[in-house]
């Protein structure tokens, strides 16, 4: 292998300084560098009064680093340099600079952590509250009833929040620890089973903005993704209104549609009352659609399914096409999911046939 040329040897660190500059710029989905509510403009400034005092120190040692190394450099004809136990005054320098350090920075910190902890509209206060439960792998959110809920909203993977206002969000796992993170919104906080966290967030900005779980919690970790939806208060409150409402019945149901009720409602393996030679498939063992018979817990809530922008935890948009990669090979299309691990359809040696997954499609597309 040819060796590299000096101008090389000087590049790559230059391209690799490029590339981490880039990674940090503010326009990036998940950049904390663009602090859009209080509690990310917060730990924005936290970070860099620490980022900066660390510079500060950085430069300090760096300089005195250099000035010793060149000043008192090994020199033809020295012998060896007077051994000293130590220096009091040069020790007690570099103990009280420290200190000094922590000072500066220590205050901020202890600021930002009460100022984050407290949520300046509690709910006894009226506030907001929804529980963000972690499964493996996404994210299930629950409003409560409450002064603005009348009816207990369940949704999955997308979180919709009144724009200017504090929203408590209640952390919770079912199975493993996973972190919970909207970085334009607030900083991370770890789901943890039998030990509920919390935190509060608020969106200055209506807009999307991209959540993650923070947390490796599984082969399927990168896939654990959410968004969070900013609206007005007006619109948020329409958003809750129909969400609490079963899904709307299509003006025009066709066989198709009813062929695909009936394969999600129809247990696996049984005759469907609408076609006697398509299988049912036995989906409402895992998922609810409010209005229907299916009352399954363990997969997302599906009610309104075709509201959403996108399925399998944000990884997929909501698409015909996608929907019918994910029901033809759920583990393909995101390894380790629950779905294809014990759904029996796909345990079974045919899995979905074209028609059911047809009529499945057809019939989630109505769920509006």
């Amino acid at each position: 292998m040819p060796k590299l040329k000096r101008r090389h040897l000087i590049a790559l660190p230059a391209l690799a300084s490029l590339a981490v500059l880039a990674s940090c710029t503010p326009s990036n989905p998940q950049s904390t560098f663009d602090a859009l509510g209080p509690v990310a403009e917060s730990q924005l400034l936290l970070f860099q009064v620490i980022f900066w005092a660390g510079v500060v120190v950085f430069v300090i040692v760096m300089a005195a680093l250099i000035y010793i190394s060149v000043r008192y450099r090994a020199r033809e004809g020295d012998g060896d340099p007077e051994q000293i136990h130590g220096h009091k005054g040069m020790e007690i320098g570099w103990s009280i600079a420290p200190a000094v350090v922590l000072l500066i920075v220590a205050p901020w910190t202890i600021y930002t952590i009460f100022a984050n902890e407290n949520s300046p509209l509690p709910p006894e206060e009226g506030g907001l509250v929804v529980e963000a439960t972690g499964h493996q792998w996404w994210f299930e959110f629950r409003y409560k009833v409450q002064d603005r809920v009348s009816e207990e909203v369940v949704t999955a993977n997308e979180l919709h929040i009144p724009v200017g206002e504090p929203v408590n969000v209640d952390l919770v796992s079912k199975d493993v620890i996973h972190s919970f993170w909207v970085p334009k919104l607030a900083g991370k906080v770890d789901m943890v089973p039998n030990n509920d966290n919390g935190l509060w967030m608020q969106a200055d900005e209506a807009g999307v903005y991209a959540g993650q779980c923070a947390e490796f919690c599984g082969v399927s970790h990168a896939n654990m993704r959410f968004t969070v939806i900013a609206q007005p208060p007006d619109e948020f409150d329409a958003w809750l209104r129909e969400q609490a409402a079963p899904a709307a019945e299509p003006t025009e149901a066709t066989p198709l549609i009813r062929l695909g009720h009936d394969v999600f409602v129809t247990r696996f393996g049984r005759e469907t009352p609408a076609d006697e030679d398509v299988q049912g498939a036995g989906c409402n063992a895992c998922h609810r659609i409010e209005g229907t018979s299916a009352r399954g817990t363990s997969g997302p809530d599906l009610t309104h399914f075709a509201s959403r922008a996108t399925f399998a935890a944000g990884s997929m948009d909501n698409t015909a096409e996608y929907l019918r990669s994910w029901l033809h090979s759920p583990e393909e299309m995101k390894p380790g999911n629950v779905m294809s691990r014990d759904g029996e359809v796909f345990n079974s040696p045919t899995g979905l046939t074209e028609v059911q997954i047809s009529a499945l499609i057809a019939f989630l597309r109505s769920l509006e």
